[in-house]
């Protein structure tokens, strides 16, 4: 999604509305219960929220310069790994073997088989077409955010094909903007 993500990219950035800006934080604020307490801190209500509009139907959230929450078409909004890496707990988590970590480092969609080998770790409450960070074996920051194409109890009986698509991961192109400036 990300690989060759950089500032020409954006098409629009605007100021939005304080009816926007509540619909936003409150739609952050349920696919992310862990992050009602420091809320306000990333997403205060006194200073503005820019809206980046970029090609492929991709809305980045900003907030002094900074992309803090991405999405896709009308999708849930997802956390930057940035932010993920201040807040390590308000996702859902899958955890990748070793022999993954390459192939998720170039922008590789996450396989069954990735997930389900004795390094990985799946959280069996995860549904399908959920936002998950996906970490490393033995590592501990996330290395990616992904969006589930399966159901955790699927990846696990079926075991075959991809379990997740790679969204944003280390060293692509918004990991490497850290400022719109």
């Amino acid at each position: 999604m990300f690989k060759k993500f950089c500032l020409e990219e954006i098409s629009s950035q605007n100021q939005v509305k304080a009816s926007v800006q509540r619909r936003i934080r409150q739609s952050i604020q349920d696919e992310y219960p862990g992050l009602e307490s420091v809320m306000e801190d990333l997403l205060p209500k006194k200073i503005p929220l820019i809206v980046v509009k970029c090609p492929n139907h991709l809305t980045l959230v900003v907030v002094n310069n900074v992309p803090l929450f991405f999405c896709i078409r009308d999708g849930p909004y997802m956390p930057t790994l940035r932010l993920l890496h201040q807040y390590p707990n308000i996702m859902k988590r899958f955890q990748v073997d070793r022999g993954a970590i390459k192939f998720v480092l170039s922008g590789a969609n996450i396989m069954c088989p990735g997930l389900t080998s004795p390094g990985g770790v799946l959280d069996e409450e995860v549904d399908v077409e959920r936002p998950v960070a996906i970490y490393a074996e033995g590592k501990q920051h996330a290395l990616a955010i992904g969006f589930t194409k399966m159901s955790a109890k699927d990846i696990k009986s079926i075991n075959k094909g991809i379990g997740v698509d790679n969204m944003h991961y280390l060293n692509d192109g918004l990991w490497k903007m850290e400022r719109l400036d």
